[in-house]
């Protein structure tokens, strides 16, 4: 008997976990949201091979990076076109309590990606410094200097 999970219930189990962590790498909605099916599409394809079906959310996580620094390079070779205006919606009064939040995470999305990366896992995730270690392939002091930093400048962004 398989006891690989259905593939569904590790949607609904990991769906939300890797959107927020898409988001934090892409920082945008439908970049995250591209990044989660392609990910979910390449577990569908490959999940089989994974050998300890307690570790589907560390794979989950480490491939949808894998697929964002590849679709980072692929963007490369086009960088000479103009990049795309987006229009900013009107804030609704409904929607001024969430101002905060979306400071918060604007001014995440303006730290560079080798500070941005471990924060979300951090605090988005609960990811441990061991465990982003080992995802990010670094070692644990660099994790622990780059979340210090990464908290300096996310408050001097806030704090200006």
């Amino acid at each position: 008997m398989d006891e690989r999970p259905e593939f569904e219930s590790i949607v609904d189990a990991h769906y939300a976990a890797l959107f927020r962590y898409a988001l934090s790498l892409a920082r945008r909605e439908a970049d995250a949201c591209d990044l989660v099916q392609e990910t979910f599409s390449i577990y569908a394809r490959k999940g089989h091979q994974l050998r300890d079906p307690q570790r589907v959310k560390m794979w989950l996580l480490t491939t949808l990076r894998r697929e964002f620094l590849a679709t980072q390079r692929r963007a490369a070779h086009f960088a000479d076109e103009p990049p795309s205006e987006e229009t900013l919606e009107e804030i609704a009064p409904d929607r001024l309590h969430a101002i905060d939040a979306e400071a918060v995470m604007n001014a995440l999305f303006e730290l560079p990606l080798e500070y941005r990366e471990p924060l979300a896992l951090f605090y988005l995730e609960d990811f441990s410094y061991q465990a982003i270690a080992e995802h990010l392939n670094v070692p644990i002091g660099t994790v622990m200097s780059r979340l210090s930093r990464a908290k300096d400048r996310l408050r001097r962004i806030l704090n200006p």
